[in-house]
């Protein structure tokens, strides 16, 4: 029953909109490269699914070491991130997810609720490969539920600022650097935009928050959920006024439309040239290095201050890697989660320029892995982190909240309108 149940509210949530780590995630918004109907399985290999082809060339020279080590074969299937989340639900309802995947922060609590993940609890108390005290203590938070742990920690992603440096020479302006407030990022998008609508100076979807305007919410010392997950933040002054600053950007015109914006995607009007800055997360580095635009033309520095806090926050996240609760092969399965979130596998992630590895200690790796950026920048912005927001039904209350600021960014209510209206919808969906 609770299969049935877990697959019915998987899909409607899923006809909602999402954000990265993205997709609001590890990744806020990351797609893959196939369009799959059923999950993969071959006799007598691990089944591991994720969702960004981006990440497949180093996840695959990963298994391929670990088949070596241990002489476990896995075959593995990269899906589109909403179609991963299908594929899933319909895992969920007939009884067959693959053996080994991804997790997202914003999905855990539906499957650990229902039963669907292996507990690993007792499997991580055992091991002499994963001490949870090696790991950012957040990220067992967004995996752990009713006390147990069901995920191992894959990764810890950071928020920076990239720009467009041929869009700055040509209008004559200088870089950021790691002193600018949000107010030089407005300044250099008025004079970067262009009239025509050819050029923007700044991006950042509505439905983005991770990567977008969350960093600017707790910058101001606001916030999007209590720390006890009852009310909403969104109506409370600091956070009001973080998306004031947003709304300027969006009034003048300094940013695409947020239907251009849906349409199109933000990194691909980076990548293009039509937007000069945009906020996104570590996990976007394969994409800007295999671009032949931005592999020429970009660059990325920590996130802008708050000029009144002074304070300069990356939002953070993490995926983590599990195992369908009634896969046929408990202990092959628990062996390559032990595998990736062990000190070399998270190393060797590093290494591959995979994403940064939440390991302690091991994204230095990933910093070294290409010279083309400067990826330090993402490792800095460790030094003031707030875990992406969740908290009882968080795709539920993200989704209403959304709906609001995409009104917003569309024209169509005010700001001020939005934080309230979205305020309001969250916390009647707390309290239910």
């Amino acid at each position: 029953m609770k299969k049935r149940v877990l697959a019915v509210i998987l899909g409607i949530a899923m006809t909602c909109v999402l954000g990265a780590c993205g997709n609001n995630g590890s990744s806020e918004e990351t797609n893959g490269n196939q369009s799959e109907t059923e999950i993969a399985s071959t006799e007598g290999a691990l089944s591991v699914m994720i969702w960004d082809p981006y990440q497949e060339p180093g996840i695959r020279t990963l298994l391929d070491d670990f088949t070596a080590k241990t002489g476990i074969e896995t075959e593995i299937q990269v899906v589109k991130w909403d179609e991963y989340w299908t594929l899933l639900s319909a895992g969920a309802e007939g009884g067959s997810l693959p053996d080994v995947f991804w997790m997202h922060s914003n999905e855990s609590e539906r499957y650990m609720s229902n039963d669907m993940l292996m507990n690993l609890t007792d499997k991580i108390e055992a091991s002499s490969e994963i001490d949870p005290a090696n790991y950012p203590e957040d990220i067992w938070s967004l995996y752990t539920y009713s006390d147990n742990l069901y995920a191992v920690p894959k990764d810890v992603d950071t928020i920076a600022l990239w720009y467009n440096k041929a869009l700055f020479d040509e209008a004559g302006v200088d870089y950021p650097t790691s002193d600018w407030t949000w107010e030089d990022v407005y300044e250099a998008a008025k004079a970067i935009t262009k009239d025509d609508g050819s050029v923007y100076g700044y991006c950042n979807d509505a439905t983005n928050g991770q990567a977008g305007y969350y960093n600017m919410v707790f910058g101001k010392n606001g916030y999007v959920i209590s720390d006890d997950n009852t009310t909403s933040g969104f109506d409370d002054p600091r956070t009001m006024a973080a998306m004031e600053m947003m709304d300027k950007f969006i009034q003048e015109d300094l940013m695409p439309s947020q239907e251009v914006i849906s349409e199109t995607g933000e990194e691909v009007l980076f990548q293009s040239g039509k937007v000069a800055m945009l906020q996104q997360g570590s996990w976007m580095l394969a994409a800007m290095a295999e671009n032949e635009y931005t592999a020429e033309n970009a660059d990325v520095i920590e996130l802008p201050r708050d000029s009144e806090t002074g304070r300069r926050v990356s939002v953070y996240n993490g995926l983590g890697w599990v195992a369908d609760a009634a896969t046929d092969m408990p202990d092959e399965a628990w062996q390559l989660i032990e595998y990736f979130g062990s000190e070399e596998g998270q190393l060797k992630q590093a290494e591959l320029g995979v994403t940064m590895s939440a390991y302690t200690g091991t994204s230095e790796a990933w910093v070294n892995s290409s010279s083309q950026f400067n990826l330090q920048a993402y490792l800095n912005m460790q030094e003031d982190m707030e875990i992406n927001p969740f908290g009882g039904p968080t795709i539920a209350w993200t989704n209403a909240a959304q709906v609001h600021f995409i009104n917003a960014w569309m024209k169509e209510i005010s700001m001020e309108e939005a934080c309230i209206n979205a305020a309001e919808e969250m916390n009647r969906i707390l309290a239910e």
